[in-house]
């Protein structure tokens, strides 16, 4: 089969791999599809995602596939399901594992059959979860963001009725907004440089946008909310955000950092800031909690309420996979990019 490898020297390409091997527990999937994760896949490419050192590495964690061979002690799972996030841990020797789902083969794993038979599984076992029949295999691939995100807004605590800020409205970002809208949120106020992003944000819920370009962050916060914002939240990296943040909040608020930045250092400066706040990072969503997340997105999109299609701006052929990493490269304007395989 053939995978997408990335090398030390942050040269990619497509390679022939060997076929994953599978135990009883597991399933061979066929992918269909994975989305272009802007934040871990480019950081693992310049060598700048923390705990990830050693290359090559077989890239793609956004995968959905198809059941075509099962463990003998299978039993959640069927050939022909439609399914989410699969993990190719057993990677080659000499290679190390990026999820691997960048490849036209991969594995998840019963981990409810494992439990039954007195096993514990691997925490990322449990975020694999069957899809409905007749969802989309390519833009389905957003769902492994919608999870992440709903999931992550739990453990952020947030809450009906409180004020938000969110910086960077790309798919994450936007997520956050139309999640913390059917959540109750507001006021939302939505931060970004492109004008069109923030219309998107207006369709996805945002109360107020802010263009980072030409208006002044705190001023146009301030004046939303007098007294301040209950959550302060960098969806997309920005290091420096927490100082902005410091005096966006009012008192007992919080600062939520999801964004990864290449940046693992930040000098915070908390002289014009309430006395009591928070400072809350959230950077890897636990697989049980996507997991819980899971049937809520999947009512959403069944009911129309929630369309991946309208997070989906680019879709390229396997072959072609160097453009998607090209357009990040170039900065071309996008929302979510998937592989099609």
């Amino acid at each position: 089969m053939k995978s997408y490898v990335v090398y030390e020297d942050q040269t990619c390409r497509i390679e022939e791999m060997p076929m994953p091997k599978y135990g009883d527990y597991d399933c061979l999937v066929k992918i269909e599809s994975c989305g272009v994760c802007n934040g871990t896949d480019t950081k693992i490419i310049h060598g700048v995602f923390k705990g990830i050192d050693k290359y090559p590495v077989v890239l793609g964690h956004e995968g959905v596939g198809r059941v075509v061979e099962k463990g003998s002690k299978v039993i959640n799972f069927e050939i022909g399901d439609l399914v989410l996030m699969p993990y190719w841990s057993d990677v080659p020797e000499g290679y190390s594992s990026g999820w691997g789902t960048y490849s036209e083969y991969n594995i998840i794993t019963d981990a409810l059959a494992q439990e039954k038979d007195g096993i514990i599984p691997e925490e990322f076992s449990y975020g694999q979860r069957k899809l409905p029949s007749d969802f989309d295999p390519v833009s389905s691939a957003m769902i492994i963001t919608f999870r992440e995100v709903l999931s992550t807004m739990k453990a952020f605590g947030f809450e009906a009725n409180k004020s938000l800020v969110v910086l960077g409205l790309g798919p994450v970002g936007l997520s956050f907004v139309q999640f913390a809208k059917l959540s109750g949120m507001g006021p939302i106020i939505a931060i970004d440089f492109s004008d069109e992003k923030l219309e998107l944000a207006k369709k996805f819920g945002a109360d107020y946008t802010i263009n980072s370009k030409n208006e002044d962050i705190i001023k146009s916060v301030r004046a939303v909310c007098p007294d301040g914002v209950d959550f302060s939240l960098d969806a997309v990296g920005v290091t420096s955000f927490i100082n902005t943040s410091l005096e966006l909040i009012k008192p007992d608020a919080k600062i939520c950092v999801y964004g990864i930045s290449a940046n693992m250092s930040q000098e915070i400066d908390w002289s014009r800031c309430p006395y009591n706040w928070e400072l809350h990072f959230h950077q890897f969503p636990s697989k049980i909690a996507e997991s819980e997340a899971h049937n809520q997105i999947v009512s959403w999109i069944q009911a129309g309420i929630l369309n991946p299609n309208d997070y989906v701006s680019h879709v390229y052929d396997f072959k072609d996979i160097d453009k998607a990493f090209d357009n990040i490269k170039n900065k071309v304007p996008m929302m979510k990019m998937v592989i099609k395989f």
